[in-house]
């Protein structure tokens, strides 16, 4: 069971904000192999949804409220850390994060920009195709929405 909480960025720790950056460099730079500027000075606008299990962190996105990334609110960097992924952890941070974005932002339209092979996953969550496939740091990526 994932304890998860959500914090602005001037809320987050330096302990926090050294897991988070961390956790994300080994998904989104070492595992995928994929070399982008992870921090692109929009952590500071982002409420950041943090799922922990026994004291680590393990799961995580951060959202928008809408114009702040696209015109809807949105919602990125969804990751769950490697050996935790078959328990399924990532529907929890994915509803969690939904839920927070309809409670601090009242607003139910999401849109995301996903990994293309996660597409089954997200259509699961209510997130349907919007656009073509394109590249984004060379990983096929697909523009989706839930209304």
């Amino acid at each position: 069971m994932l304890k998860i909480i959500s914090k602005d960025f001037s809320e987050l720790t330096t302990d926090e904000l050294y897991a988070i950056l961390q956790l994300r460099s080994e998904i989104f730079v070492v595992e995928q192999n994929c070399v982008y500027q992870d921090i692109d000075y929009k952590d500071q606008k982002a409420l950041h949804i943090l799922g922990y299990k026994q004291g680590e962190l393990i799961a995580y996105t951060r959202i928008f409220k809408p114009g702040d990334y696209f015109e809807f609110a949105s919602i990125g960097r969804v990751l769950v850390k490697k050996d935790q992924r078959q328990f399924k952890y990532g529907y929890d941070i994915m509803n969690a994060s939904i839920n927070t974005i309809q409670k601090a932002f009242n607003e139910t339209k999401i849109k995301i920009s996903a990994q293309l092979y996660l597409k089954d996953f997200y259509n699961t969550l209510g997130f349907n195709q919007i656009d073509e496939v394109y590249l984004e740091d060379g990983i096929p990526h697909i523009a989706m929405l839930k209304d």
